[in-house]
């Protein structure tokens, strides 16, 4: 039997389109839309920029190669995100079903991986490679955008999670390739 027909990918694929589902409901409630819909938008770059246009204000040279390290980072992470993307080609969730409903536009047709949660964990990842004590604000943001995904109809949580595993293994490779920067403190 082809996986595409197993009944375990079925299974899979039930259970991935339930969470979804369940999620996507907290975004009736105005505060949670609201709340998901801003953390989003941030995610799209704006907070990005702020950060690292904050690095190079506060601490020079060193937040100038830090902030060049994350926008290295984040030319990979959009080039690889646009590939698979147009390579897998997986309709967003509230296009394969008409309870889910996306609470916000979409800037792309397609559901996998969450870009906005590809960027946000290599991002995070490497800017505490650099400044440690950002975790504080970068972990709880960075958990938002992953969630914002799911709430806002936008993606599957598989999505999240491929994008997750993507993005960190990019900011390992990253971190890895340049010399003198450790995410382990």
């Amino acid at each position: 039997m082809p996986l595409h027909r197993s009944p375990l990918r079925r299974r899979l694929i039930d259970r991935d389109s339930g969470w979804c589902l369940r999620a996507n409901r907290w975004g009736k409630r105005s505060h949670s839309r609201a709340y998901f819909a801003a953390i989003s938008r941030l995610g799209d770059g704006v907070f990005w920029y702020v950060l690292m246009a904050a690095l190079v204000l506060v601490d020079g040279i060193q937040g100038l190669a830090a902030s060049a390290h994350m926008a290295a980072t984040g030319v990979i992470a959009l080039t690889l995100y646009k590939l698979l993307k147009r390579w897998t080609r997986r309709p967003r969730p509230f296009a394969s079903d008409a309870r889910i409903r996306a609470w916000v536009a979409p800037l792309d047709e397609f559901s996998f991986p969450s870009g906005h949660t590809l960027h946000a964990i290599a991002f995070s990842l490497v800017a505490m490679a650099h400044y440690p004590t950002l975790a504080w604000l970068l972990v709880p943001f960075t958990a938002s955008v992953a969630a914002s995904r799911v709430v806002l109809g936008l993606h599957y949580p598989s999505d999240v999670l491929a994008a997750t595993a993507i993005g960190t293994a990019l900011a390992g490779l990253s971190l890895w390739l340049v010399p003198g920067v450790s995410l382990f403190w």
